[in-house]
């Protein structure tokens, strides 16, 4: 049954459905066979977004040609991403979210890797072997003090004064490996680099220099993460988010919803840019499968972005047999094939993989800015989620848990060592409105998925041979739908007001143009403490954290009705702040919670004596409050 309200001008909201009437609502449980491809229709559709983290961090870590080390971070990744997805839905916000690997880390995480002692090609080891003594010292001396090849060699500006007096205090015997440590950074062993020899009348030592490992920047970034998150569970635990939430409105969400959608046009237009031609492909059987055929075979609704994906990658093994596409093609299949080659058949990811975590200050204080631009871009995420499966907005408790549980799921990448954390995935709420499935159950499935195929390591590194072009097509057309949704907000806000049109458009505008200028003058923030410097860049430059805190400063600040800012609306539609919809319930535990009174003093748990109204009872006093808005 579909309600709806006289608002504004007049005009009719609808209340009480998902988008185009849901197939399958968020607690319904579609067949098994129907279950397994829709979450692997999921998997597909995050495997774009997860993937690229490992592989711009490869760079930065020092990983170079090393496909298989790549490939252990990609099954980590995927892993706790699985874990991550399956405690949000079961536990968290109790909502159909799909979690993943970030952007909002990378800056921070880019920022402690370009520290000197974590550069690429920065010696931690020098070795020298020597079967007897005498001039040798004085030879390699001269050959570190004199010569240039040492910046040459490893690639950035090495002191030669500092190696001279590391090499000067050697004392050189026969069959002697004398190692001296130039750093306190503790690394692996493993067999040292020949850079170059010498020749004299009475040997032929050797100069071996070990090469920085990549796993002593990937451990601090670890402890990092891990730090870092605590902030985040404490925000979930003591209930800031929720009380935040009462300054919240759909003025505020919309903006914020829409710049999650709007942010990422530049980084879709560079995966789909690399082959025009194959990202349009896709986009028009996303277009074809959803918008055409799905009206007339419910086969084509449930599956559009599978089966597009298909489409393109088809095509393009095509091409690349076909010898179509040039060697260095980012749309050939065959782009990273070493990573199946290189991946194990069968590896488990495990805390400490990569050794003990370590953290510094300057580090913490980095990610902290991560986790402040993760929760924000989560909460909308969490807004639309529940827009398009037709329930009401999550309520406090609900939106408590799920950043608790996201900080706690933080904490466990940062001890298996994914180089990242986690957060909710635009492109997956995206892909349930094209779908119309918003049941729980497939994403908890998917979550199963990404766990299994990043334990069979070669069968999960096969959807790394996905295309960028395909990746960015399938993004460039699912994107747009959340621009939509967060817009879907203005419904309940009276939009002849020009107040409201005020706060609406400076808030997009705003979150478009303070990044846009953060990211090419970064040295304009100065204060003098590097910490607060990147805590405040990675802030300024997150789209979504500028316009949603630009509209809820504005919406609280500047005169207006409350009817005309759409809050009667919207708490009518959260049904007495969503406490009575059972979407947000904790299974199995929820009849011991309504016995307790004291639940109630803790944040992050449901309980509310208006828990026993019904559904059609809900909705009656919804009409009520309709009625009364109305007169």
């Amino acid at each position: 049954m579909d309600k709806s309200i006289e608002h504004g001008g007049g005009r009719k909201k609808s209340f009480g459905r998902g988008f185009d009437f849901m197939m399958y609502n968020v607690d319904d449980i579609p067949p098994w066979y129907y279950t397994i491809l829709l979450s692997l229709q999921h998997y597909m559709t995050m495997v774009g977004s997860t993937l690229v983290i490992p592989i711009l961090l490869a760079g930065p870590l020092c990983i170079g040609d090393n496909p298989l080390a790549l490939s252990e971070i990609i099954s980590t990744v995927f892993l706790i991403s699985g874990i991550a997805t399956i405690v949000q839905s079961c536990v968290g916000t109790r909502l159909p979210i799909v979690q993943g690997a970030t952007v909002a880390f990378l800056g921070p995480t880019i920022s402690i890797l370009n520290l000197p002692k974590y550069k690429c090609n920065n010696p931690s080891i020098v070795s020298v072997l020597s079967n007897s003594t005498g001039p040798l010292n004085t030879t390699i001396n001269s050959l570190l003090v004199n010569s240039t090849i040492l910046p040459f060699l490893f690639n950035s500006t090495i002191d030669p004064l500092l190696l001279n007096s590391i090499i000067s205090n050697i004392t050189l015997s026969n069959s002697t490996l004398l190692n001296t440590t130039m750093t306190s950074t503790t690394t692996t062993t493993k067999t040292p680099t020949t850079i170059f020899t010498t020749s004299t009348t009475t040997a032929a030592p050797l100069l071996m220099v070990e090469q920085h490992d990549w796993r002593v920047g990937m451990r601090e970034i670890q402890g990092s993460i891990m730090l870092a998150s605590l902030f985040q569970v404490v925000i979930g635990m003591t209930g800031i988010i929720g009380f935040l939430m009462r300054f919240i409105g759909p003025l505020t969400i919309a903006p914020t919803v829409s710049l999650v959608g709007i942010a990422l046009f530049e980084s879709t237009g560079d995966f789909a840019g690399k082959q025009w031609g194959i990202a349009a492909l896709t986009v028009l059987c996303v277009i074809l499968f959803s918008q055409v055929l799905g009206h007339r075979f419910s086969f084509f609704n449930l599956f559009p972005v599978i089966l597009a994906i298909f489409t393109a990658w088809g095509v393009s093994a095509i091409i690349t047999i076909a010898g179509g596409f040039p060697e260095d093609s980012p749309a050939r299949t065959d782009k990273r094939i070493s990573v199946v080659y290189e991946a194990e058949w069968i590896r488990v990811p495990y805390p400490g993989q990569w050794g003990m975590p370590t953290a510094h200050v300057a580090g913490v204080f980095g990610m902290i800015a991560g986790v402040f631009a993760s929760m924000i871009e989560s909460i909308g995420d969490y807004y639309a989620c529940a827009r398009i499966a037709g329930v009401p907005p999550p309520p406090k408790h609900s939106v408590n848990r799920g950043i608790l549980c996201e900080g706690l799921c933080c904490i466990l990448a940062g001890a298996f060592g994914s180089g990242n954390g986690t957060t909710s995935y635009s492109e997956n709420i995206a892909a349930m409105g094209i779908t119309r499935v918003a049941s729980r159950r497939v994403v908890q499935v998917s979550g199963v998925i990404m766990i299994l195929l990043s334990i069979l390591g070669k069968f999960g590194a096969i959807f790394t041979l996905i295309p960028d072009p395909v990746i960015g097509g399938m993004l460039w057309s699912l994107f747009g739908f959340i621009i939509a949704v967060g817009l879907s907000n203005l419904q309940f806000v009276n939009l002849n007001s020009s107040r409201n049109l005020f706060v609406l458009g400076f808030a997009l505008f705003n979150g478009m143009v303070v990044p846009t200028w953060i990211v090419k003058n970064q040295e304009a923030i100065n204060t003098g403490i590097e910490e607060i410097d990147q805590v405040l860049f990675v802030l300024l430059k997150t789209n979504m954290a500028v316009g949603g805190l630009t509209a809820a400063i504005f919406d609280n600040l500047l005169p207006g009705s409350k009817e005309d800012r759409g809050l009667y609306a919207w708490k009518s539609m959260q049904g007495f702040d969503g406490s009575a919809c059972r979407t947000y319930d904790l299974p199995y535990i929820q009849g011991f919670l309504d016995r307790h009174s004291w639940v109630k003093y803790i944040p992050f748990l449901p309980h509310n004596k208006q828990r026993k109204i019904s559904r059609s009872s809900e909705l009656q006093n919804f009409d009520l409050q309709s009625d009364e808005i109305a007169i």
